[in-house]
C-alpha cells in the first residue's frame, strides 16, 4: 500500500476553506482534473475525469471543521484519504493523506509518484480558486 502525505497553510480563515473543499457539486468549476461531480447520496460521490473515468468515493466520517475521511475506489486502486483541517489565526492548515493500492500489478511501482501528483496538485487548485475569490473574502 502506497501513503502520501501533504501539507500547507491555506491563507483563507477555515470555515471558508472547509466550505469550499467540501462542496463537491462545484469541484468542476475549480478543479483542474475534473469534468464532473455526481452526488449519490450524503455519504457518496463519484468524480469524473476529463477523458471519463470515474472514482467513487464513500465518506467514512465528518467532523465538522476539523476532518473529513472517505474511501475510494476505481479500476485501478482503492484507498483511503484523511483530511485534516487546523485553524492557525486568520489561516488553515491542511493535512491531507493519502493510503491506496494499486489493483493491478504492473501500476504498483507507480502509485506512491502519482499520489503525489494527485495531491499537489489539488492543493495548486485549492489555492488558485481560492485566490481568485479571495478578495474580502478569506482575511
Amino acid at each position: 500500500m502506497a501513503t502520501s502525505n501533504i501539507k500547507t497553510l491555506i491563507p483563507c480563515e477555515i470555515r471558508r476553506v472547509w466550505d469550499f473543499i467540501l462542496d463537491i457539486e462545484n469541484y468542476a468549476a475549480w478543479r483542474s482534473d475534473l469534468s464532473k461531480t455526481e452526488i449519490i447520496s450524503d455519504k457518496q460521490f463519484i468524480e469524473y475525469t476529463k477523458d471519463g473515468y470515474s472514482t467513487t468515493f464513500t465518506v467514512s466520517l465528518v467532523e465538522p471543521y476539523r476532518r473529513w475521511e472517505f474511501d475510494m475506489e476505481n479500476g485501478n486502486m482503492a484507498g483511503h484519504w484523511i483530511g485534516v483541517f487546523t485553524a492557525k489565526g486568520n489561516e488553515t492548515e491542511i493535512d491531507f493523506t493519502e493510503r491506496v493500492e494499486a489493483k493491478k500489478l504492473l501500476m504498483k511501482p507507480f502509485v506512491k509518484s502519482y499520489l503525489k501528483k494527485q495531491q499537489a496538485q489539488f492543493v495548486a487548485d485549492i489555492r488558485k480558486a481560492l485566490q481568485e475569490i479571495r478578495q474580502g473574502v478569506c482575511l
